[in-house]
């Protein structure tokens, strides 16, 4: 069975840092690209990064990019979020999802990741 678990989400106040974790498990690793989405309030799901765990390509969105580093650790299966000089239009729960890494050049596409995390809720305020 396919998992993605979601972890290290907080409250937290402006210019602060978090670092989310996804653990993964029931597929091989290397045939997936994870990515990061958010949806704050009201708003529209927004693909923020992706990792590619075949070729370690990395991706991000313009509104997190200098600010948010995403990374892999292979052997314990974990994909990490790091979140950095944090802003409360930040403020969303974020997901983490896994497609086929041969799709990873179309990583903003929600529709083409087959699994799904439940959520961490982050929280910043001002």
């Amino acid at each position: 069975e396919v998992q993605l678990v979601e972890s290290g989400g907080g409250l937290l106040q402006t210019g602060g840092s978090l670092r989310l974790s996804c653990a993964a498990s029931g597929f091989r690793f290397g045939d997936y690209a994870i990515g990061w989405f958010r949806q704050a309030p009201g708003k529209e799901r927004e693909a923020i990064s992706c990792i590619d765990l075949g070729d370690g390509a990395l991706h991000y969105a313009d509104s997190v990019k200098g600010r948010f580093t995403i990374s892999s650790d292979r052997f314990r299966k974990l994909v990490y979020l790091e979140m950095n000089s944090l802003k409360p239009e930040d403020t969303a729960v974020y997901y983490c999802a896994a497609m086929r890494s041969s799709d990873s050049g179309l990583w903003p596409y929600e529709s083409l990741y087959e699994f799904w995390g439940q959520g961490t809720q982050v929280t910043v305020s001002s």
